[in-house]
């Protein structure tokens, strides 16, 4: 046993926190073990209950978006989901950082997790018990509650990110990233087929039900993580300036500020799975079943990127890596504009998210490594802006540059302008490119 590790386990009895500073030694001791950062107790409370919570989200989404078409048979009544959390989300998310960077992240984490619990069970009750309020007032009832959902996300994002890094030492950031990933990306393949299953041969009552208890577990594994101090502040600040703390901190580090631009860039011009339903209907030819192959594609490239990268990081010559990762992401997106065949197109999506997910786990390590402890919600708060803003303002896009464009066109350009970003990042941030992890 190593001496450090010794000491921490001498007799004498092992505290809480003697057994709490034990775990993390005999983890940072191991930080070339692939699987280091689950030797640590509350972070494996942490990933069960984020991949609960994940999963039971992405449950939900896909059952909300059914009912609400077999309801309206409206496209723009599906668009209006996504506005409908996402206009709550940006409006309140610096404000949820501000408040992380105040507050015991666990409560917020805890209170925005319970409002997702009771939002659950309120579409529960909505869709069989009080199906009434939707015969008088048709969707809106659901509009309310997933506008609710995305107040609890302007704050439970940022808490997450900041108190995920208060649980293991510094030297398993990377590792906790990565397996960080392989948790949400293995919620976000099998939610929303499980909710399309359910619902499909159960029916609405059995499916939001799925979602409840999902989100149930999550919240009973968040109170099993050990409750972190807040962390102290250097200066006293007003809270307009503490508002807009993690803007300049963002934008004043071109280590952080480089990374988040090549990801939000890459995705609002580059994505495609907005206009995937169209390439499964006028290119490949292949129907709904074959477009939840297509959807889930990406997110199966993740996993597997995701487990390589927990034994083989890719954090030495880091920057150089995020580079090629973000260029081969958008060569991707050109190679599956132009390919015809199904297979092909869905190698190349498994790809893309392999590349994506490497981006993404050297983006968070890198924001992790930067920020100091007393901004971490703020700046958490400032990345789910940018990424947010891509994800939703790129689907925008897609669809607005296929209309004009064409749709193959419209891809290849996205993909072409993916490409030039990731040149002109690293003309403007030379010390990204060079970054060591």
């Amino acid at each position: 046993m190593p001496p450090r590790l010794q000491r921490v386990l001498s007799p004498g009895g092992c505290g809480t926190l003697r057994c709490e500073r034990a775990e993390e030694l005999s983890a940072s001791l191991n930080d070339r073990d692939a699987y280091a950062v689950l030797r640590v107790r509350d972070f494996r409370w942490f990933i069960a209950a984020r991949f609960a919570m994940t999963f039971g989200i992405r449950m939900q989404s896909v059952i909300v978006g059914w009912q609400i078409y077999e309801l309206t048979h409206s496209a723009l009544s599906l668009g209006l989901i996504g506005l409908a959390e996402a206009l709550p989300f940006f409006a309140i998310s610096l404000f949820g950082g501000h408040v992380a960077d105040l507050v015991s992240r666990k409560r917020i984490i805890l209170v925005s997790s319970v409002i997702y619990f009771i939002c659950a069970a309120a579409l529960l009750l909505v869709s069989t018990r009080l199906d009434w309020l939707l015969n008088l007032h048709g969707v809106y009832p659901i509009y309310v509650i997933i506008f609710i959902t995305g107040l609890a996300r302007g704050f439970l994002s940022p808490s997450q990110t900041a108190f995920m890094a208060q649980l293991v030492p510094r030297e398993l950031y990377g590792n906790a990233s990565t397996w960080s990933s392989v948790a949400w990306q293995l919620a976000d393949v099998t939610g929303p087929a499980t909710g399309g299953l359910v619902y499909g041969f159960s029916g609405v009552g059995p499916a939001y039900s799925l979602v409840v208890i999902s989100t149930l577990v999550g919240v009973v594994c968040y109170t099993m993580v050990r409750k972190k101090p807040v962390p102290e502040r250097k200066a006293r600040e007003s809270i307009l300036k503490s508002l807009s703390g993690g803007l300049r901190f963002v934008f004043g580090n071109q280590i952080i500020l480089g990374a988040i631009s090549l990801d939000m860039f890459a995705v609002l011009f580059g994505g495609a799975v907005a206009v995937l339903p169209v390439f499964a209907d006028q290119v490949l030819h292949i129907g709904a079943e074959g477009l939840g192959f297509l959807r889930a594609a990406p997110a199966v490239g993740a996993v597997i990127m995701s487990v390589i990268q927990a034994h083989y990081p890719f954090f030495k010559r880091a920057g150089r890596n995020l580079f090629l990762c973000v260029f081969g992401f958008g060569i991707a997106m050109i190679a599956f504009a132009l390919s015809k065949n199904f297979y092909l197109s869905l190698f190349i999506l498994i790809i893309s998210g392999m590349f994506d997910n490497v981006s993404v786990v050297i983006r968070n390590t890198i924001i992790q490594l930067q920020t100091p402890d007393e901004m971490r919600g703020r700046v958490a708060s400032v990345n789910g802006l940018f990424v947010g803003s891509s994800n939703e303002v790129g689907a925008f896009e897609s669809g607005v540059a296929a209309q004009l464009m064409g749709l193959v066109p419209s891809v290849v350009f996205g993909g072409v302008v993916a490409l030039l970003v990731v040149g002109a990042v690293r003309k403007f941030a030379p010390r990204l490119s060079k970054l060591e992890l």
